[in-house]
């Protein structure tokens, strides 16, 4: 499993910018979701081409087959 990051910059005007790494897809927001809920309003949200990948299949099952 990739190493997961969040970094915060704290802005001298109280903006927080916060950067996830090594999440894929939108994991990123079940992660970060309380965190953000605690600092305040989310002003904007900006994706990083993390966002956009696949989250990789760990299921044993093929697909569309019910399990026994």
């Amino acid at each position: 499993m990739a190493q997961q990051t969040i970094r915060f910059r704290i802005r001298p005007d109280g903006r927080v910018e916060e950067v996830v790494e090594g999440v894929i897809g939108e994991a990123c927001l079940a992660l970060t979701e309380r965190i953000e809920a605690r600092l305040g309003v989310v002003q904007r949200r900006q994706s990083t081409s993390e966002a956009f990948q696949a989250t990789p299949l760990t299921a044993q099952q093929p697909l569309g087959i019910p399990a026994p």
